[in-house]
């Protein structure tokens, strides 16, 4: 009997849900920075067994404090998304409840699907015996379908969360071919692997105000040549991204085109630019000119 269906990956800003994802398909998918509210589109990451095809939607971390449209738009993108899945698996940090992992829970109190608590993080307890009582009070909170604890870095005991989120999937044929991994093109997931490299680099300087947009993609044989401009808010945030001499933005380049790589296999010849769009945040003509899917 094969089973297929829906998943929402749900939490609190950086509690890891794009790490989750990269490593239940096994490919980088979603951008992953130590930045909160890394992840602004839904990325579906698809994951293929013997008996069930688990179509995981990784959503923005919703969060109280939304300040600019953008983010606005992004919360209620993420609350659309649990309308529609089949399951909801809402993540937390091994040990730490915040006052925003309680905002998160109560925007799921209303949802028909079961609610499966995932545990992330767990590689960072001191001892095992920890996160017992971390469940107990967590039982207390919702009557969760399943728990399961686990570690997105680390990949200790993701299979097992495979297994527990199966019998809540429908009856049903495969919704995507089994060797397809996401719903996204090329062309985002390499935005995605710039975009990266960025957050992991400026995460201080700039938090939010950098999208990507790939302007050039020619695939050639042995070779793949990309054209990719990003964007800022303002002169002093481009001056940050390119850095003393270029250096900054040398590495950032360098950086993701390995990464880039890995995931096409081929060697690939990156160019990037940066440029100003003035607080395009609260414009949503230009997020879907740069890719974002928030409205």
């Amino acid at each position: 009997m094969m089973r297929a269906g829906f998943v929402a990956l749900v939490g609190r800003p950086n509690v890891g849900k794009s790490t989750l994802l990269n490593r239940l398909v096994g490919y980088r998918v979603a951008a992953i920075a130590s930045k909160p509210q890394t992840t602004r589109n839904q990325i579906r990451g698809i994951v293929t067994t013997e008996d069930a095809q688990l179509v995981f939607v990784d959503t923005p971390g919703l969060h109280e404090d939304a300040r600019t449209l953008l983010n606005r738009s992004l919360n209620a993108s993420a609350v659309a998304a649990l309308e529609e899945v089949d399951v909801v698996a809402l993540l937390v940090e091994a040990g730490r409840f915040t006052a925003e992992d309680e905002y998160v829970l109560k925007r799921l109190q209303h949802l028909r699907q079961p609610v499966v608590l995932v545990i992330n993080k767990i590689d960072r307890l001191k001892s095992p015996n920890e996160v017992l009582g971390f469940i107990d009070s967590m039982q207390k909170r919702h009557d969760f379908a399943e728990i399961v604890p686990l570690s997105a870095q680390t990949g200790a005991n993701c299979d097992s969360l495979v297994k527990a989120l199966k019998p809540y999937l429908p009856e049903s044929d495969l919704l995507f071919p089994e060797d397809q991994i996401t719903d996204k093109s090329v062309r985002f997931i390499v935005g995605e692997l710039i975009r990266e490299q960025i957050m992991q680099r400026l995460h201080q300087e700039i938090p939010y105000s950098v999208a990507v947009e790939i302007e050039q993609f020619d695939e050639q044989p042995s070779l793949v040549r990309i054209g990719a401009v990003i964007w800022v808010e303002r002169d002093g945030q481009k001056a940050i991204v390119i850095g003393k001499k270029g250096q900054m933005l040398k590495a950032i380049g360098s950086h993701a085109r390995t990464s880039i790589e890995a995931f096409l296999e081929k060697k690939v010849y990156l160019r990037l630019w940066v440029k100003v769009s003035e607080d395009w945040q609260n414009d949503s003509r230009r997020w879907q000119q740069f890719g974002v899917d928030a409205d």
